[in-house]
Order: structure tokens, then sequence, then C-alpha cells
């Protein structure tokens, strides 16, 4: 079965669960064969399970997943696909550095809130 894989050869070598796998398959992101009840994947579906994977780690969302695998043109190749993924890239980035200026803000503002109750706790104390 070469570049075929089963549901059990995607769960051992990617570390997905089966659910995961029957999931992406609902939403549209992988596209499976069957043989009688078995699903069969092809390497174009492991290759996309590999960047789902790497989409999710990042913080992508399914939609935004989807939209980036849908603008590869295998006849045009991948030039539209990588600009859009740039895009992402810059946006999830531009979020995380967001999100980490509030984090640092509310450790501030609870350092803070820990000095006032402790020096109460001192005066009650004297």
């Amino acid at each position: 079965m070469a570049d075929r894989y089963t549901m059990t050869q995607l769960v051992r070598d990617l570390g997905l669960t089966s659910r995961a796998i029957r999931f992406y398959e609902q939403q549209g992101l992988i596209f499976p064969g069957r043989n009688g009840r078995s699903r069969v994947f092809s390497g174009s579906d492991r290759t996309r399970l590999i960047l789902i994977q790497r989409g999710r780690r990042l913080g992508f969302s399914i939609a935004e997943i989807r939209e980036i695998l849908d603008l590869y043109d295998p006849t045009e190749g991948e030039r539209a696909q990588l600009v859009h993924l740039l895009r992402k890239i810059r946006d999830r980035r531009a979020q995380l550095e967001a999100q980490r200026r509030d984090i640092e803000a509310i450790e501030a503002e609870l350092a803070a809130l820990e000095n006032t109750c402790l020096d109460r706790l001192s005066e009650d104390a004297a």
C-alpha cells in the first residue's frame, strides 16, 4: 500500500487520536478514500494532518487552517498560500505580543495587590 495509510498508522505515526482524524475529515480538511468500511488515507492527507497539527500548535483556528490549506494550487505552486500564511503569522505574533503585555500588566497588578495585603497584615500584627 505505497503512499497509503490506515487510521491506525496515522494515529501511531502522528500522535493523533482517531477521533481527531475523523473530526478533521468532517471539517473537510482531509479527504480519505474507502476500502469497504475502512478509511484509506493518501500521502496528501498525511501531509495535511501534519500541517493541521502545526497550525493548531501555533494557535490557528480550524477556519484559518482551512484557508491556508485551500490556497495551495499544485498547478501554480504555493506562492499564494505562502503569502497568506505570512500574513497569518504576523497577525498571530501581534496577538501573542498583546497577550504578553496583558499578562505582564496583570502580574504587576497582582504583585502590587500582594504587597498591599502583606503590608496590611504586618500592620495588624504590630
